[in-house]
């Protein structure tokens, strides 16, 4: 067994404890998410977006006398630092790749990953749908490896609160470390709580509130009358689904509670086009179906919402339909508890590393009369 073997096995043998408190002393934030892109050049700690010669990405830490190897040749991270955002940097075989400090798109594509993320193309509908403003209270539910988590708290900023929810430790500690290190420390004004949004929220919030929640789970509508308990009335339900079985049982929970408004449905597709001279048409591959949007907004208490006139349709189900739309039939599927406590160990290592680098360029440099 190597050492890095014997380590692995070593920190898969610690109890979850053990993981809480590592994840407990990632750095944390005085106020609310910090954040505004690095500028100025590369430095140890920073992530970089590399751009082979083919046009492959690869995004990596940055460490002093690190290597990146390719089949091509040896890339070499010293030759990085200290080199502008968007250089061109040679490696061994002379193969230029290109540095750019990646987007938080390329980021949410590229960290460890416990659960399925939710797709940028998702989270900027969400946003947007959502109406999710600056100082905006908002609770999420199924925070799952956090990447709709960072598109959230970047747009309540820092005077807004974000709640969220999540049944497995191991997602929670996964997510925790991915926002630690694309902010740098992880904000005050984000908590996550383990454990069902039913049981939990009415606890965590007054009633009435919260201005937006975003249900992002195997079953939202075990979760709407907890969530309309908690919205205040105009507030905005968004509910993320993958399949057209939740789609409808979902929008009819919406409706059967008689308190929100009539949910709206929708998906989102990205079809990328090849623009080159003239030779300009669609990309041979697209970034089709990932999920459903159902939104709706929070009636006043005691409103009854006006009857829409409708066409005759098949708007009856029966229970037997019912039961087709349980989580066990949808059907679930999840990473094993070992590789999740591993995943959550590369995303707090990594936090740890962010918040040294950023420490280390706060303190100031020796001035002349020092030398």
């Amino acid at each position: 067994m190597t050492a890095e073997q014997h380590d692995d096995q070593l920190h898969e043998d610690q109890q979850p404890a053990d993981q809480h408190d590592e994840l407990a002393a990632l750095p944390h934030t005085a106020g609310g998410a910090p954040h505004s892109p690095p500028r100025g050049p590369f430095r140890a700690g920073d992530r970089v977006q590399l751009t082979g010669p083919k046009g492959k990405l690869t995004t990596l830490s940055l460490e002093t006398a690190g290597e990146y190897h390719t089949h091509r040749g040896v890339l070499r991270h010293d030759d990085v630092i200290g080199q502008p955002d968007g250089s061109v940097i040679r490696a061994s075989t002379g193969d230029e790749y290109l540095a750019l400090r990646p987007l938080l798109n390329d980021y949410v594509m590229s960290m460890p990953r416990g659960a399925a993320i939710v797709y940028p193309k998702d989270a900027a509908q969400i946003v947007a749908f959502a109406d999710v403003f600056p100082g905006a209270r908002v609770v999420e539910a199924g925070v799952g490896s956090g990447a709709l988590s960072l598109f959230l708290l970047r747009a309540i900023g820092p005077t807004g609160r974000l709640q969220s929810f999540e049944r497995r430790e191991e997602f929670a500690a996964i997510a925790r470390g991915n926002v630690g290190t694309f902010l740098g420390a992880v904000p005050d004004n984000w908590s996550v709580t383990v454990g069902d949004l039913v049981e939990e929220l009415p606890d965590a919030t007054e009633p009435q509130s919260v201005d937006r929640v975003v249900l992002d789970m195997l079953a939202p509508w075990e979760c709407v009358d907890a969530a309309a308990d908690a919205l205040v009335p105009g507030g905005l339900i968004v509910c993320y689904v993958a399949t057209v079985t939740q789609l409808s049982r979902t929008a009819e929970a919406l409706r059967d509670t008689g308190r929100f408004t009539d949910p709206q449905s929708s998906e989102t597709l990205v079809r990328t086009w090849h623009v080159e001279g003239l030779a300009v048409r669609p990309d041979h591959r697209m970034v089709g179906h990932t999920g459903f949007l159902v939104t709706a907004r929070r009636l006043a208490d005691g409103v009854v919402l006006p009857n829409l006139k409708r066409r005759a349709g098949k708007a009856e189900f029966s229970d037997e339909d019912v039961e087709a739309w349980t989580p066990g039939a949808v059907g679930e599927r999840s990473a094993s508890d070992k590789k999740l406590r591993k995943v959550a160990r590369q995303a707090a290592a990594q936090a740890r590393k962010v918040a040294a680098a950023e420490a280390g360029a706060a303190q100031p440099g020796p001035v002349e009369g020092d030398r």
